[in-house]
């Protein structure tokens, strides 16, 4: 049985597409000197492409692309590597796949209202996730439970808020100064 996690190895920012996971994500990790990864570049191309088509996802199109996220995590538990990981995670069953049971996964919702997302896909160009299809991101959307132990917090203020109210959530303090952690 895996001890009780102090502080999480990794940090899981979920939410629906243009809820900003890439941009607070990457600014979190920076403010805790840790890794930062993408999701999006997990996942196969015939994904992508499907998605720039204008196509939703399948559970069957999600279930390699968690399960690449998942052993890219268990590598770098093995490397005793920290990483913030921007991942949408809309379902709870795909949250499993990340979290298995291991204390040293926190997950972050990013919570937004669908109109407030919707005007910043409208400004976001060259994404291969279309305005489109957020409909089906909402409809997809199974918020976290308690039992997840989740940080959620509003979309609304400037990425620095965002990234304080999370540290804040977690407990946890920027560790300006400190020196990096390694990729895996």
């Amino acid at each position: 049985m895996e001890r009780e996690a102090r502080e999480p190895a990794f940090i899981v920012v979920m939410g629906v597409s243009g809820s900003g996971k890439s941009t607070i994500g990457a600014k979190l990790a920076v403010s805790l000197k840790w890794d930062y990864e993408d999701a999006d570049s997990f996942h196969p191309r015939a994904n992508v492409e499907k998605m720039h088509a204008g196509h939703p996802l399948t559970d069957e199109d999600r279930w390699p692309w968690l399960e690449a996220i998942a052993a890219w995590m268990d590598e770098a538990r093995r490397k005793a590597h920290q990483a913030v990981i921007g991942c949408s995670a809309l379902k709870r069953a795909y949250r499993q796949v990340l979290m298995d049971d291991h204390s040293d996964v926190r997950l972050v919702y990013l919570k937004g209202s669908r109109e407030e997302i919707a005007s910043r896909l409208a400004l976001r160009h060259g994404h291969f996730m279309p305005a489109s299809l957020l409909d089906s991101q909402f409809g997809a959307l199974e918020e976290p439970g308690d039992e997840e132990r989740p940080v959620v917090v509003s979309i609304e203020g400037t990425p620095q808020d965002i990234v304080d109210r999370i540290l804040a959530g977690l407990g946890m303090k920027s560790r300006a100064g400190a020196p990096r952690v390694a990729a895996p």
